[in-house]
């Protein structure tokens, strides 16, 4: 099995509409593609624009409409690789009340393998407000004559053409989808995704592409939403469309799934999308009386004990898991709660959903032991919570009593292979001014975590020498990112912008 790993789609949103005080508000969003006969990546960037949120001025006898300064920046090294300055303007309109609307933009633009740093800015030139800048990393890495794949993109409609425009590729017009919100009303998402130079890792055998939809928390596969398609390797870049129905899917957190498959059914590609549904008037199956009452659920009757568990099932638990277990722990109410205990766990392996549940306790008995706290169990810590979620780290350092030395010369920026791009790497000078005294700390590594890259790290530290370690800084994606977290750690002894020692270990992993 090959992986490859690639851009993923970025979704931002920017500014609200308060009151009668319009404030620029836009869904943003990126893609990266590649055209293998040329050898050539290319970005899309996409702007989508709400009318409500911008000032539509009179236009001569056309009507009203907005106008938005739009400047692309893109950055590799301090040097501009790519700039573009333009003025969008919206449809016109017979009255400026007449804003119940958005307009979409779509900007393409080649670049080489690396990594960049993305700066988008957009300003309603009608209003005072300062522009709106959106910074991004673009990660773009596509080698000639290897099998790659593009990240999956969401499409709103999906049309075959002959024309050619702005918004075509390979045969059809398609609009971008790029808010990760799925409201009701959508009922079809149409994921699109490239694959190239495929007979490099299949030959002359056909192939398969799978799509389908799961839960984003733990995987399981949504039933009704797989489906399958066979291809022959006989173009050098093969789009990937198709429709999947989420008219059935019950709010909740998912990930849309599109898989490359050799002949043997072995996965050489998986991508993937995350978004968020809301379809309040779809709910899942209900779980019977019997059903629970046959279950390893039903076998809990010390109801303190069930509310300990459950509480215990934070670190995995979606939003909206966590919502309804807390207005259920108060309850008195044990058949409720051994129901939703089974739920909990069926909806993550509908096989062997108590197998599931006593994998996890072995975790939680570890975090219990080794990281709990007076008054604070140890699944509420942040080793607690971080070990339950991701599991045990590859690597870890502590350290009670760490001295490193000052003394350092600033280097040019270096950027690594992975999003973890490090803003500076300084070298220590020979003629040391001291030393720098640190608090203790802890420093996790993981070498693999899911829908994230590779050497992730997490530190953490004993702010008051109470034996009382929480989480400082990591660069795991979600994950809390702290400015100036060395100098806290070492109680402001180095100076801003300066990397010691315990920084130097933290973009090491180690």
């Amino acid at each position: 099995m090959k992986k490859y790993i690639l851009l993923v789609a970025a979704l931002l949103i920017a500014g609200t509409t308060l009151g009668a005080e319009k404030h620029l508000s836009a869904l943003f969003g990126y893609s990266v593609f590649y055209l293998p006969d040329e050898n050539l990546p290319y970005v899309e960037t996409y702007l989508d624009f709400d009318a409500r949120s911008l000032n539509l001025l009179k236009e001569s006898d056309n009507g009203y409409r907005a106008t938005v300064e739009v400047t692309l920046v893109v950055r590799k090294n301090d040097t501009v690789e790519y700039l573009k300055k333009y003025d969008l303007k919206s449809p016109f309109t017979a009255s400026p009340q007449m804003d119940d609307f958005t307009f979409f933009d779509l900007h393409r633009f080649a670049l080489k393998n690396g990594i960049y740093d993305l700066e988008i800015s957009m300003k309603d030139k009608a209003s005072s407000d300062k522009p709106f800048v959106l910074k991004e990393k673009l990660y773009v890495y596509y080698v000639a004559g290897r099998t790659a794949a593009s990240n999956v993109q969401l499409m709103a409609s999906v049309t075959p053409t002959d024309q050619v425009n702005n918004m075509t590729r390979n045969g059809y017009e398609m609009m971008p989808y790029i808010n990760d919100f799925v409201p009701a009303e959508v009922s079809v998402l149409y994921p699109y995704m490239e694959l190239y130079n495929v007979e490099k890792e299949v030959g002359d055998k056909p192939y398969h592409v799978a799509i389908h939809i799961e839960q984003s928390e733990n995987g399981r596969i949504i039933s009704g939403t797989y489906q399958q398609r066979s291809y022959t390797p006989n173009k050098q870049l093969q789009p990937i469309v198709s429709s999947v129905d989420v008219s059935n899917l019950p709010s909740g957190n998912y990930k849309l799934v599109v898989e490359a498959l050799n002949n043997a059914n072995d996965p050489f590609f998986r991508k993937e999308v995350f978004f968020q549904r809301s379809n309040p008037d779809v709910v899942e199956e209900q779980l019977t009386e019997d059903m629970v009452a046959v279950s390893f659920a039903a076998l809990i009757t010390d109801e303190q004990k069930l509310n300990y568990y459950i509480r215990a099932l934070y670190p995995i638990s979606s939003p909206q898991e966590i919502s309804v277990a807390e207005e259920l722990i108060p309850q008195t109410d044990l058949a409720a709660k051994q129901t939703y205990f089974y739920r909990f766990w069926i909806t993550r392996n509908a096989m062997e959903p108590e197998n599931e549940w006593n994998k996890y306790y072995e975790k939680l008995k570890y975090v219990d032991e080794n990281f709990s706290y007076p008054k604070t169990p140890g699944f509420l810590t942040d080793r607690g919570r971080i070990y339950l979620q991701y599991g045990p780290p590859d690597y870890v350092r502590d350290e009670k009593n760490f001295v490193g030395v000052k003394g350092f010369v600033a280097q040019p920026k270096v950027s690594s292979n992975t999003d973890r791009t490090s803003e500076r790497y300084n070298q220590r000078d020979d003629n040391g001014q001291g030393h720098v005294h640190y608090l203790p700390y802890i420093i996790w590594r993981y070498n693999r975590m899911e829908n994230d890259f590779p050497n992730r790290v997490f530190l953490f530290w004993d702010e008051h020498r109470s034996g009382y370690y929480k989480l400082l800084n990591s660069n795991a994606r979600g994950e809390l990112r702290t400015p100036g977290w060395e100098r806290m750690l070492c109680r402001n002894q180095l100076e801003e912008e300066v990397l010691g020692d315990v920084g130097h270990q933290f973009e090491r992993g180690m």
